[in-house]
């Protein structure tokens, strides 16, 4: 069986009026999990358990982890995710509540990494927040989903962290013939790795990562996601987090679905008109989720 789930595609009319053309929305909010990770994690998850792994790790106290949780669940694999003292009460009760243990280590992502991949043994298979083929290829998936459904989008809009969901939602596109098909890579100022790599020519560390946007804290972009930005259109789109807050709440509004700041970022250059987009008849936005999202904590941010 699948861990993931076929997801809604729906026509946004508030952001195609906006924008002057047709919108859809590819919902992975949707999934079991909370967002598009399940799709290549879970992918993952079951071919090593398929070839014996009988313990997941992870490192990511954020959607990956509670993929990785999630489809430890279905499988009845035990899952440790690790996770840095920064990590939010939100993720950490969500996590337990899928099974999983959780051990805190460090201040930042690299620390408990470090920590996860010493835990390993020859059973346990480790499970990369974003940097892994076998997640690129099950994220693929949704782009499968929205051709099957008769749409052929003219662009594509996502939100890019570590480029797991962009070289995703490229190996889809490319499935289909649409390698032609720009994407518009969408990150906040502080978590900007995608755009310092295009700027700088190669992959390079962000030296200092802030903002609302956590989901998308990955220091350098994976070098396949780089390397698809020598291969086809990939614009990247910089906007600030109370655009990224503000994106999140009006889609509220309007959709009556909450998402993270991490996937505002991607909304935002819609709600903001950022980009010209009157001349491309089918625009894809995927609406990547994040369940660690609430109300309170939209409305409460200041920044």
């Amino acid at each position: 069986m699948s861990l993931s789930i076929k997801t809604p595609l729906l026509e946004s009319l508030p952001l195609g009026q906006l924008n002057g053309t047709r919108v859809w929305m590819k919902m992975e909010a949707a999934q079991p999990s909370g967002s598009f990770k399940i799709r290549g994690i879970g992918f993952a998850c079951q071919q090593h358990f398929e070839k014996g792994a009988r313990r997941f790790i992870s490192s990511s106290g954020g959607n990956a982890g509670l993929a990785v949780a999630y489809a430890g669940r279905q499988l009845g694999v035990p899952v440790i995710v690790v996770v840095p003292e920064t990590t939010s009460e939100r993720a950490r009760h969500l996590l337990q509540l899928e099974g999983a243990e959780i051990i805190i280590h460090g201040k930042m992502w690299s620390e408990a990494n470090e920590l996860a991949l010493s835990l390993l043994t020859e059973q346990d298979a480790f499970l990369h927040p974003f940097d892994d083929p076998l997640f690129w290829q099950g994220h693929a998936s949704m782009i499968d989903e929205v051709v099957a459904e008769g749409i052929r989008p003219d662009a594509v809009i996502l939100s890019v962290g570590g480029g797991g969901l962009l070289a995703g939602v490229d190996e889809g596109l490319r499935r289909h013939g649409l390698d032609h098909v720009p994407i518009y890579a969408a990150e906040t100022q502080g978590m900007s790795s995608c755009h310092a790599a295009l700027k700088a020519g190669k992959p390079v560390e962000v030296t200092a990562l802030t903002g609302v946007a956590t989901s998308l804290g990955a220091r350098q972009i994976c070098q396949r996601a780089f390397d698809i930005a020598q291969k086809r259109l990939v614009v990247p789109v910089v906007v600030t987090d109370r655009e990224a807050v503000n994106a999140c709440l009006t889609f509220l509004e309007d959709h009556r679905v909450l998402v993270e700041p991490a996937c505002g970022a991607a909304l935002a250059p819609l709600y903001g008109k950022k980009l010209n987009l009157e001349n491309e008849k089918n625009v894809l936005v995927i609406v990547c989720g994040g369940s660690t999202a609430t109300v309170d904590s939209l409305n409460g941010f200041n920044g």
